[in-house]
């Protein structure tokens, strides 16, 4: 193995080894394999929509079916995480997720499409929860958001990929023989998984300097704990997580699904070009989440607390996302394509911190739930954006309102952190019963507020049904509908969170 040069100023006796990049490997490998699957469709968006007669409404009602998905289940899995494993779930989940991915190639219907993403997004809602729990599981916490930030550069990778190399099988074997490769894909990783991946205390190949490395700074290490989702919800310290991956990751979503889409329509680009620059643009984005992770890391290492290290990435990130807003008003294409690969990279950058924020504050051993918990809030975030985009291209024909509203979302997420937690990350331990004999009235008040907000927009959808349908055709109107019976169900369940309980923290 080599030698790593923590070893003269870790203290650790012993050569430091770097089996852990081996794993922060295979997490990237996966990462990539995860973003071709879902970015495949946004690629081939014109190929479909000519071949299949579909329109924007059509393709906003299938990705719908995917962010839908992909919002419900990661707290579910992460539940699954916690108990049987890394390895066993993330495996489960890839290998449903290859099969689905190359079922695309076997359906021409918007319904079969609607039924095989939504699929794709439930299997691909295991990659970030697994993943973010094995950084923590393998890194100390001073390399934790430099692993993430790597490991999450294969979301940029995978776009990368999809735009020249599975467009080519496309141009020249067929899109479902594209769709089916891509499944094959995650199959052959599979492997190699299998054979790699433990927990590093049961790994052979690790040497003792580097096990005691990784345990060097992980304050927080044992036995699993069962911490209910709403149990969770009681705690404070989860809330600006939540809240940034709800208002942050509609962003990135918003990038992967339509600007494609944004560069052919409204900056004249034909889909060859296009994917030309898409590339470029995520090729910066790749720089920018391994930048934002090597920051934090590096200034935690010369002495820095993890607070203002994470706070000072996080806002150097989010000082420059408006650039998505200077992007749209560019005259010039070169100046637009710079601005939007500012905007991607430093959303990446944020996003290797703000994933890294959630093993900082809670335990390891409750970490998938609490990633799982942020992934559906990121979910819940880009299924409305899903929406408001197919409405606004079919309402005014542009995406303006949107890349104003990709330009703000960072920074009102970074006032939020630094108002909740000041600079400093706490920590929180689980092992002590929480008291939740009472009605946390917090949760309650928001619980019932949001839920009035969904009843509202479901009633004026219906009482608007025909105008709807004659705008966005029926499935706008269904989305609508569904978008509005989300918002109260999420009312529902915090108030449902708030309500005094009888169960309690158990090993």
């Amino acid at each position: 193995m080599n030698v790593n040069a923590e070893r003269n100023d870790t203290g650790i006796k012993g050569v430091v080894g770097s089996y852990r990049w081996l794993i922060c490997a295979l997490l990237f490998i996966c990462t990539t394999i995860n973003y071709i699957d879902r970015q495949s469709l946004s690629v081939l968006k014109p190929l479909l929509m000519d071949a299949l007669k579909w329109d924007d409404v059509d393709y906003g009602s299938i990705t719908t079916a995917f962010t839908f998905a992909y919002a419900m289940f990661p707290s579910v899995i992460g539940i699954f995480i916690d108990k049987f494993g890394v390895k066993k779930t993330l495996a489960g989940a890839l290998v449903l997720w290859s099969l689905a991915a190359a079922a695309h190639g076997l359906v021409a219907t918007v319904v079969g499409f609607i039924i095989v993403r939504f699929v794709l997004g439930l299997a691909e809602a295991a990659n970030f929860p697994a993943s973010i729990k094995a950084v923590a599981m393998w890194f100390p916490q001073k390399e934790r958001a430099l692993a993430t930030g790597i490991f999450n550069s294969g979301t940029s990778v995978g776009v990368i990929v999809v735009s020249f190399g599975i467009v080519w099988v496309a141009g020249h074997l067929g899109w479902q023989w594209a769709f089916v490769l891509i499944g094959v894909m995650g199959l052959i990783w599979l492997f190699f998984w299998q054979k790699y991946f433990t927990a590093p205390e049961a790994q052979p190949r690790l040497g003792a300097a580097e096990l005691e490395y990784i345990r060097s700074d992980q304050p927080f290490t044992g036995k699993a704990v069962k911490v209910p989702w709403h149990i969770l919800m009681r705690y404070r310290e989860i809330w600006p997580f939540l809240i940034g991956k709800l208002i942050t990751d509609p962003v990135w979503w918003f990038y992967l699904f339509w600007l494609p889409d944004y560069l052919g329509r409204e900056r004249g680009q034909n889909p060859l070009n296009a994917g030309f620059w898409v590339a470029v643009i995520y090729i910066g984005s790749s720089v920018g989440s391994v930048f934002g992770g090597w920051l934090s890391s590096t200034l935690i290492k010369r002495g820095w607390s993890v607070g203002k290290s994470r706070m000072t990435a996080m806002g150097l990130a989010a000082i420059f996302m408006p650039g998505s807003i200077l992007a749209y008003y560019a005259d010039s294409f070169a100046v637009c394509v710079a601005f939007i690969t500012l905007a991607t990279a430093c959303h990446q950058a944020w996003s290797a911190n703000l994933f890294t924020n959630a093993t900082d504050v809670f335990p390891q051993k409750v970490s998938g739930s609490v990633v799982g918990l942020g992934a559906t809030a990121g979910g819940i975030g880009g299924m409305f954006m899903t929406l408001l985009v197919g409405l606004c291209v079919q309402w005014t024909g542009n995406q303006q309102i949107v890349f104003i509203w990709a330009g703000t979302m960072h920074i009102i997420a970074l006032a939020l952190f630094w108002f909740w937690f000041k600079g400093n990350i706490p920590h929180v331990s689980v092992d002590k019963n929480l008291d939740v004999g009472h009605t946390h009235r917090g949760l309650a008040i928001a619980g019932v507020l949001v839920a009035i907000l969904g009843a509202v927009l479901a009633w004026l959808v219906m009482d608007n049904w025909e105008y709807l349908k004659s705008a966005v055709k029926i499935q706008g109107a269904v989305q609508s509908e569904v978008v509005a019976v989300a918002i109260f169900l999420i009312g529902a369940a915090l108030f449902y969170a708030s309500r005094p309980k009888k169960v309690s923290v158990v090993a």
